[in-house]
């Protein structure tokens, strides 16, 4: 077996290595305390480090004196002391000493503590060493550690303040992102200003803290010497670090300072497209001057701030052209309606971040007809911009000039749907137009792709009227389907007509069914009076929000004051049946005396049997006989005749000895006034005697 001590290599005599040589290639120095005798040794190196020659030091610890400072010896004795107490094997602390030239320095000191077998401490052995590169290269990485921290905080202040600029859409909005906790307070800005250039001035829009408003300043000159003004001129930030800068500098305007305890300012143009559209400061109570850091983030900010104020300032200017039109649009009053009450309403549409959409193309109209009638018009163009409200106004005025030339309301809406389609806009617009008889209470209503009226009842019932309905206008003209259905309801005084758009009735997410139900039960359980709930239903739909404009139209027949229905008694008579026609004759002979009419009983009764035998004969369904008494400037008393055919009568000249032809010659010849409506599917001919007022 071959000799491991042999074939090895040769070991120097002094290994392993003493420590001494080890500690010196470390810049370490050891020491060795004896508790028991309290004698303190050290090493060379020791004695370097604690700037102490030999002959300097006897061994005594209470030598180290000289160098230690009181208040840092006492701090080590109570270390030790400590580590002692707590069985503790080892210690370390970093400490300063004072050199002989009277300069301090870090140390540090690490020992170890040899107990015998009861544990009693009976020697420290331990090193010291400088310790002055590793607590400045310590300081300087905290300092840079502070400073990394303090440049993340401004940029996340910058990031944020950004962020939140781009959500601003007014001027107003951008001023709460800069006041708020996590705008530019954060950079330790004690006070706001912000002023924007106009016609050579400077307009202040925002100062703060409240109380800090300088005297003087809401509009000043940009030639006035105001730092404002001076970074409007120069385009040039003005960085203030000292108080005596800004007094020697700003001598008006720095006394009113004072009180703010100003130490420090920044102020910044606010520049898009190298041009001045405004000017911020901010003003700081605890800052001493700006770094170049500082400054960079400022004037980045500042660039930010003023592109989001000129968004914000674009915002505001197209959507006052954008109100300004739809106003200009829609009627600037409404017109007084004889027998009832209206109230209108229109509500802007919300769509948020979306320059010049806060309008659309809804709109209401009342159109004032002759023989007491109005046409009520509720409307919708398609889009929600400046060319849906441009087209809107146009069409409410060839709509509004149709009604009043006096056409039915199917030729009204067939007329408009054509001028549409022939505008050529590539927009189509749902339409609903109701002419009521305020005399009579008779509603016509014709429907162009529209949602349905809604009727509420003295008591406050509130229902849907389904109405029939055609194409949208525009639409209908280009599919040549331009037939619009005409609808008739019952206004009876006390009932309230409520025309709206969809904007009113559909939210995100839930059927227009239920929206028409939640709107029905709202108006049932709102206010009697017009004005009143109409002021509820749009509180409601600004709460509720939206994306869709909203128009309302509300018409409600009064009791008094105006023509209006009193008495009124109805018949159905049946084809083929002369039961039926002979109640008729007899209800009528029987209300017209009764009605204090007996001088034109024959009249009425005559003229009255004639339409209904020509209702009978010409159609195949059954008549429907209405009398009413209409009072007013004088009372009228009506009968209606109501049929299923939509051919209107004609006059046509009767034989020598013929029978047929004779009937509307007779009803012309002894009537006041005579007239036919269109009826949904049908029509209504009716006639008016001037019968003298019952005492």
């Amino acid at each position: 077996m071959v000799d491991r001590g042999a074939s090895a290599l040769s070991l120097p005599d002094d290994w392993p290595a003493h420590p001494d040589p080890i500690l010196a290639l470390n810049r370490m120095g050891s020491f060795d305390w004896d508790l028991d005798s309290g004698q303190f040794h050290m090493d060379a190196r020791a004695h370097e480090i604690f700037d102490l020659r030999p002959d300097e030091y006897d061994g005594d610890p209470v030598t180290l004196a000289v160098r230690v400072p009181p208040a840092e010896g006492i701090r080590l004795d109570g270390l030790v002391a400590q580590a002692i107490k707590d069985g503790s094997e080892n210690y370390g602390a970093y400490f300063r000493m004072r050199l002989r030239d009277g300069t301090l320095r870090w140390t540090h000191t690490q020992g170890y503590i040899r107990r015998d077998r009861t544990g009693r401490p009976r020697r420290i052995v331990g090193i010291v060493r400088d310790a002055t590169d590793e607590l400045s290269d310590l300081a300087s990485r905290r300092e840079e550690a502070a400073l990394d921290d303090a440049r993340r905080e401004q940029t996340n202040v910058v990031q944020l303040t950004t962020a939140a600029l781009a959500h601003a859409r007014t001027v107003h909005d951008v001023i709460d992102v800069l006041k708020d906790t996590h705008g530019l307070t954060h950079l330790g800005a004690t006070s706001l200003v912000m002023g924007l250039v106009e016609a050579g001035r400077i307009r202040l829009i925002a100062e703060g803290p409240e109380g800090s408003f300088v005297p003087g300043t809401l509009v000043t000159r940009i030639d006035e010497p105001y730092p404002m003004s001076e970074v409007v001129r120069t385009l040039t930030p003005r960085f203030i670090e000292s108080p005596e800068e800004f007094a020697g500098d700003y001598p008006i305007l720095w006394p009113h300072l004072t009180d703010l305890r100003i130490t420090a300012a920044a102020y910044l143009p606010l520049i898009v497209q190298a041009r001045p559209i405004g000017a911020m400061g901010l003003l700081y109570s605890d800052r001493q001057g700006f770094t170049q850091e500082d400054r960079n983030i400022l004037v980045a900010l500042g660039s930010s701030i003023a592109q989001s104020l000129q968004r914000a300032m674009f915002y505001e200017q197209e959507k006052d052209i954008a109100q300004g039109l739809q106003q200009a649009m829609l009627p600037r009053t409404i017109p007084s309606v004889p027998g009832a009450d209206v109230a209108v309403r229109y509500r802007a549409a919300t769509i948020g971040g979306s320059l010049g959409r806060d309008i659309g193309g809804d709109w209401y109209d009342l159109i004032p007809l002759p023989g007491g009638r109005v046409g009520a018009v509720i409307g919708d163009v398609q889009g929600h911009d400046t060319h849906a409200a441009a087209v809107m106004g146009q069409l409410r005025i060839v709509l509004k000039a149709y009604a009043a030339e006096g056409h039915t309301p199917a030729t009204v809406m067939a007329r408009a749907s054509v001028f549409l389609h022939e505008l050529d806009t590539d927009r189509f617009a749902t339409c609903l137009y109701a002419e009521a008889d305020l005399s009579t209470g008779v509603v016509q209503v014709v429907r162009a792709g529209h949602i349905d009226p809604l009727l509420r009842d003295p008591d406050g019932t509130c229902r849907r009227v389904p109405v029939p309905g055609g194409l949208p206008l525009g639409l209908s003209a280009e599919f040549g389907s331009l037939e619009y259905p005409v609808g008739t309801l019952e206004l009876d005084p006390g009932h309230t007509l409520l025309l709206c758009t969809d904007g009113l009735v559909e939210q995100p997410g839930a059927d227009l069914d239920d929206g028409m139900r939640a709107l029905t039960d709202l108006i049932a359980a709102g206010p009697e009076d017009v004005r009143k709930l109409a002021d509820q239903l749009i509180e409601v739909a600004e709460e509720r929000g939206g994306d869709d404009d909203v128009a309302l139209l509300l018409l409600r027949r009064r009791d008094p004051d105006s023509p209006q229905a009193g008495n009124r008694l109805q018949q159905h008579v049946a084809p083929g049946d002369p039961d039926d026609l002979s109640e008729a004759r007899h209800m009528i002979r029987a209300a017209v005396r009764a009605w204090g009419a007996r001088e034109r009983s024959d009249e009425v009764e005559l003229v009255a049997d004639e339409l209904i035998t020509n209702a009978l004969m010409h159609t195949e369904g059954a008549a429907i006989v209405t009398l009413r008494v209409l009072t007013g400037t004088d009372q009228r008393l009506r009968v209606e005749v109501e049929d299923s055919s939509s051919a209107l009568p004609r006059r046509r000249e009767a034989g020598e000895s013929g029978v047929s032809g004779r009937g509307l010659l007779l009803v012309d010849l002894l009537t006041d006034v005579w007239g036919v409506e269109a009826r949904g599917g049908g029509k209504c001919v009716w006639c008016e005697f001037v019968v003298p007022e019952r005492t």
